[in-house]
């Protein structure tokens, strides 16, 4: 009855579990919630007061399909800054969200049969958006090198019908930051084999020392025709629910965007544009500091929780707002029946005794465990404390 192309995708592993969270929840259970891929935090004032500034003002009409001419304009300030390469608002398009810049690549992109190297694990719409495409998602394991793919590694998995490779850093769920040497790798890689580059950056504004996030462009000016850009407003400004992103490569794959988010979406929401211009026109930056502190908070709490495992690595964390577990040492030792086999086995585990975190399977790695630290502080020491009990329980 359905099409073909619903046999190919399935709903989101982290959106499943942040739904089997609220339905524990809704049956009545404490449960503490460290599923989520955002960071818990009131809006920027400048953001809020920039939405009622455009409510009162009445703006309510259709924006280009790509968005406000001033917000692409600012982004490509912004771009030209940080990767010392011009850009002009005609290689910029706003859309709902990076997933729909990452929709918007890969449709026009690729062809039925291209192939796109994913480093795994991965975020779980990398793989589904090149199936949709036609694609096929072709992934190269990062285990042994830090969850930092090794330039060899993607080599080896390029073939004649190879079209592009998807970079994240900080990566999403691993939390790894890819080094510049690993970037212009990928760079000479890409220049040689004629392929495009996939650079989403969502996570840029979380890194911690001594990791600093390294833009491809800055690396390998050279990739500058080859390289798409994928960011959004939603992490570092704490509005997720908002559903504003870009995409920004060179003026031709805009052109394409544009077309194709005028028989998808249209413009994205106007309020939430007027909204971003206003934070980029009168915010000084305390607002992101504060998040960023905040975030070094949380994450040195965890780590210091997290020591206290003892089977189990305490996770790198070298940027974006995640803990990744890596539970091989722990499922693969035990021998009882009640022994879990998977993560899928530890999540419902945690699910039972009040946390809520995302089995790795939903990142291709049977054996990973992310665990946010986004949530209030206080509910990560809570639920850190139990996943610490409940792993260290098994033998």
């Amino acid at each position: 009855m359905l099409a073909q192309r619903t046999r190919l995708i399935a709903t989101s592993g982290t959106a499943n579990a942040r739904a089997a969270a609220a339905t524990a929840a809704a049956g009545g259970k404490q449960i503490i919630d460290l599923t989520s891929g955002e960071i818990w935090a009131d809006l920027a004032p400048a953001i809020r007061d920039g939405a009622i500034a455009a409510i009162n003002r009445g703006e309510n009409r259709y924006t280009d399909t790509i968005g406000l001419t001033k917000l692409r304009f600012k982004v490509a300030q912004a771009l030209s800054s940080r990767t010392e390469i011009e850009w002009t608002a005609d290689e910029v398009a706003i859309t709902a969200g990076a997933k729909q810049a990452l929709f918007d690549a890969a449709m026009v992109l690729l062809n039925p049969g291209d192939e796109v190297i994913v480093p795994s694990p991965y975020w779980t719409t990398f793989p589904a958006q090149v199936l949709l495409a036609g694609g096929k998602p072709v992934f190269v394991d990062s285990h042994d090198s830090g969850f930092v793919p090794r330039v060899q590694a993607i080599a080896a998995a390029i073939t004649p019908a190879t079209r592009a490779i998807i970079i994240n850093t900080p990566n999403n769920p691993t939390g790894a930051v890819y080094d510049r040497s690993t970037l212009a790798g990928i760079a000479e890689l890409a220049m040689a084999r004629d392929l495009w580059v996939i650079y989403d950056e969502c996570y840029a504004a979380f890194t911690y020392p001594p990791h600093e996030h390294s833009h491809i462009l800055r690396v390998a000016p050279q990739m500058r025709n080859r390289t798409i850009v994928v960011n959004a407003f939603s992490k570092q400004l704490a509005m997720t629910g908002w559903r504003i992103g870009y995409l920004a490569g060179p003026a031709a794959v805009i052109k394409a965007a544009k077309a194709l988010q005028s028989h998808t979406t249209s413009n994205p929401n106007v309020i939430a544009q007027h909204a971003v211009i206003a934070h980029l026109e009168n915010s000084d930056g305390t607002y992101e500091r504060a998040l960023h502190a905040r975030l070094v908070t949380a994450r040195r709490l965890g780590l210091e929780i997290l020591q206290s495992l003892d089977k189990v690595a305490a996770p790198r964390a070298e940027g974006g707002f995640y803990f990744y577990l890596d539970l091989a040492p722990l499922l693969q030792g035990g021998q009882s029946a009640e022994h879990p086999r998977d993560a899928d086995d530890v999540v419902a585990a945690l699910l039972a005794a009040g946390v809520a975190a995302v089995s790795g399977t939903a990142f291709g790695d049977p054996y990973g465990l992310r665990v946010s630290y986004g949530a209030p502080i206080e509910h990560l020491e809570s639920g850190l404390r139990r996943l610490v009990d409940v792993l260290n329980a098994w033998q």
